[in-house]
């Protein structure tokens, strides 16, 4: 470099020469080897000042990060969501305790008691945020949040007596569904309409210390919901990652018999599994979790179930053992499963243990509970078919006339969980007769002796000698005058359309009782009613009914009680007179059928006044008495409403002007101001009601043809009238002005008849005429519609 940097002298500079203050300059090269060299030594140069920049520069964002990182928050943009820089608050400066109360006061909202975090060096404590319920009487103070804190390491704040805190990570907190908690477990998966159910209270929160290996800090949320004389416990699992200090909301709980959830060393490993014991009864039931890692630097773990819905590894005779515990034969299971443990040449999988571990757990207290000595020979007879002794329960059964009669009230009660034991093992193994007896037995007495015969003999290995021994314990049940409870236990509950029908075929339709023709009452005539919507026990099914499976035995029998129509056959045809008069007429249920997913009924009733071509009116309706209820609040106008709501009057007008330039109702141009559009509309009636359970109500606006013809008319509008508009129409708008439901379609003969509420629902439905059809549309949290 020496050879190609001249030193400046102190001679005057002459025209060329550079200008004073610079002590060295680059010269010119005189020739190409000069040239090469001289833009060598010049990109070396460029790349130790740009490496020596670059250094600086991290080393001041480095000092930024560890001082200061709100100065430093705008990297974020750059960087992947696991390498965020973790300041929750940007420019929040640090507060003293009694600073986040007033603040949190300032919110109505309340600081709770703080639990500091041991495991956390960084001087942290943890706050629940409480928030206090309006019109409450119980369990008025909900935890709302979580937030963690920790002491402020800036100079600024370390000599100051008070200690100041930075807010380093924060968890909105809301309790499980209130559907989810109510569910049984083994509906917890199929919850009807679970999404549109409120979130419950949580109102404690614990420490929930795992083992000493753990890095970070486990809580539990909880609460109580009673139920008779007891309560279910509920609650959010929340996990602090100490070393990102974040909170993270791991599992949602609940547990029937009112048990918290314990760590638990079940299936060996160096962390202890969580178990949430949700037994009821003498049936056990434990959800097991392990802590497994995740490849996620935001949240570096989770809790996984150790299912039994998915064998460990392929065999026919281990994903029996699994089907056996699934259906609650927890000791058959595994004494299947140590069978094949000992046929196998090598150790299970890892998985598959941890599988048989979890049977293994359940085992041990179904065969405790067999062992018990029983003074109720109901009971006793209930813990041996749990736990799979199916000889020694017959035994039981066989031993006295007063047994029969109270084992047969036990098998009368039984929701399906002793049915799907029985069909279980026979299907993993048809040879075992006493099983069969058992299937008979329940059949017997909750559908009668015929199904539980038809049954019988649809199994393929059962031997005459088996069906003769079954045969003698159905004539013990029919000695002691045992009824077989064949009458559904819930009401018909049915919503459709109705039409009229002319020929009526006997052998389309299914009856109960199928001997000889159908025949029609006297003054009355034969109905067909489209099924919408019904209720089968459990939940509400919707056209179309594709998954509704009849069985080869006694399909008849199975439609109408899952109908619910065996103990009062009855249903309203409601028809809508001319002046909008209700008209109600009582008729019967004849018979079923089902076809393409489409469910019909045959019904006979007096002949009702239905004019075809009354546009003016819903068509005729089928219902059930038990089926709904109509919600009709009291309707306000629109200038009522502005009285009572101003804002939400100014939100929704434009709104409903847009809605109705769209449909080609008023011409399309400049939206009026608010006051103008209040004083053309402000005679329109409207409803302010909670339709999808949501803290602020909806609004129901029910615009009339007489009402769209006058606007036009002050509009100076000339439309001619369509068929389309001689119904009312209908808006459905929230709190925000945003249209949830609107009948003004193109194309479209929708049309909402009314709102009602259904049973077992604590949401409101529409019940919305298309076509020549009936449907039922509730709101869908996750959707965000009506459907």
């Amino acid at each position: 470099m020496a050879n190609r940097l001249r030193k400046l002298t102190s001679k005057p500079l002459g025209k060329n020469q550079p200008r004073a203050g610079m002590k060295y300059l680059f010269v010119k090269p005189q020739n190409n080897s000069q040239l090469g060299n001289w833009l060598i030594s010049t990109l070396a140069i460029a790349a130790l000042a740009s490496s020596v920049g670059l250094v600086m520069t991290f080393a001041w964002i480095s000092i930024l990060f560890i001082f200061n990182p709100e100065k430093i928050i705008w990297l974020n943009k750059y960087l992947p969501e696991w390498a965020q820089i973790t300041v929750v608050n940007e420019g929040e400066r640090p507060q003293t305790l009694k600073q986040i109360k007033i603040a949190l006061g300032q919110k109505k909202l309340v600081a709770g008691q703080t639990l500091t975090l041991a495991k956390d060096k960084k001087n942290s404590f943890l706050l629940p945020v409480i928030q206090q319920r309006s019109n409450c009487q119980l369990d008025c103070q909900v935890i709302v949040e979580l937030r963690v804190y920790q002491e402020s390491q800036d100079l600024e704040f370390q000599s100051l007596p008070e200690k100041y805190y930075h807010l380093v990570s924060q968890l909105k907190t809301a309790g499980p569904e209130e559907a989810f908690v109510l569910a049984s477990t083994d509906e917890a998966s199929r919850v009807d309409n679970a999404e549109n159910s409120l979130p419950l209270p949580l109102n404690e929160l614990e420490t929930f210390p795992s083992d000493k290996s753990s890095s970070g800090i486990w809580f539990d949320l909880q609460g109580k919901l009673p139920q008779g004389a007891g309560a279910i416990a509920y609650g959010k699992i929340v996990y602090y990652n100490s070393q990102r200090s974040q909170l993270h909301e791991m599992l949602a709980w609940k547990s029937p018999n009112g048990q918290v959830p314990k760590w638990q060393q079940v299936t060996g490993d160096a962390t202890k599994e969580l178990v949430i014991d949700q037994t009821v009864g003498l049936e056990p039931q434990l959800r097991i979790y392990q802590v497994k890692p995740l490849n996620l630097a935001a949240q570096p773990i989770e809790l996984a179930e150790i299912s039994l819905k998915i064998p460990a590894f392929k065999d026919n005779a281990y994903e029996d053992a699994l089907l056996l515990a699934r259906n609650g034969l927890w000791t058959p299971a595994y004494e299947w499963l140590q069978s094949i443990q000992k046929q196998r040449k090598q150790a299970f999988p890892p998985a598959a243990q941890a599988q048989m571990t979890v049977i293994q757990l359940h085992s041990q207290i179904t065969k405790s509970q067999a062992d018990q000595i029983w003074a109720i020979p109901s009971q006793e007879v209930l813990a041996d078919l749990i736990d799979g002794r199916w000889e020694k329960a017959l035994q039981v059964f066989a031993a006295s006339s007063e047994n029969v009669q109270e084992i047969a009230t036990l098998l009368q009660m039984d929701g399906g969980r002793l049915w799907n034991r029985a069909t279980t093992a026979l299907r993993v193994n048809p040879k075992r007769s006493e099983v069969a007896a058992w299937g008979a037995l329940i059949l017997a007495v909750q559908r009668g002796e015929e199904r539980a015969i038809s049954w019988l003999q649809a199994q393929p290995q059962i031997s005459s000698d088996t069906l003769t021994r079954i045969q003698d314990l159905l004539v013990m049940l029919n000695h002691q005058g045992v009824k077989p409870k064949i009458i559904s236990t819930h009401p018909s509950r049915i919503v459709g359309a109705v039409q009229p029908i002319t020929q009526v075929i006997s052998s389309d339709w299914l009856r109960p009782n199928p001997q000889g023709t159908l025949k029609l009452p006297d003054n009355e005539v034969w109905y067909q009613i489209e099924v919408s919507a019904f209720h089968d026990g459990k939940r509400w099914l919707n056209f179309p009914f594709a998954n509704l499976q009849l069985p080869k035995i006694s399909p008849a029998k199975f439609l109408w009680e899952t109908l619910g129509i065996y103990s009062d056959p009855g249903i309203l045809l409601v028809i809508w007179l001319p002046n909008g008069e209700q008209q109600i007429t009582t008729a019967t249920i004849q018979g079923i059928k089902i076809q393409d997913g489409v469910l019909r009924l045959l019904v006979a009733g007096q002949k009702i006044a239905n004019d075809q071509n009354n546009w003016l009116q819903p068509q005729p309706l089928a219902l059930t008495d038990a089926a709904l209820e109509w919600v009709q609040p009291s309707p306000l106008t629109v200038e009522q409403l502005s009285q009572q709501d101003p804002a939400r009057v100014k939100i929704l007008l434009p709104t409903v002007w847009r809605t109705l330039q769209k449909s080609g109702q008023i011409p399309p141009g400049t939206m009026p101001s608010v006051p103008q559009m209040q004083q053309q509309l402000g005679y329109w009636p409207v409803q302010v009601m909670n339709l999808t359970n949501n803290p602020q109500p909806e609004t129901v606006l029910t615009i009339s043809t007489e009402a769209i013809a006058a606007l036009q008319e002050s509009l100076k509008q000339e439309i001619e009238p369509t068929k389309n508009l001689s119904r009312p129409r209908t808006l459905i708008l929230s709190n925000s002005g945003k249209v949830l439901y609107t009948d003004f379609q193109s194309n479209s003969e929708q049309s909402l008849t009314a709102i009602a509420k259904l049973s077992d629902l604590s949401s409101l439905a529409l019940l919305v005429e298309n076509g020549n059809k009936y449907s039922l549309k509730r709101w869908s949290k996750k959707n965000q519609r009506f459907e």
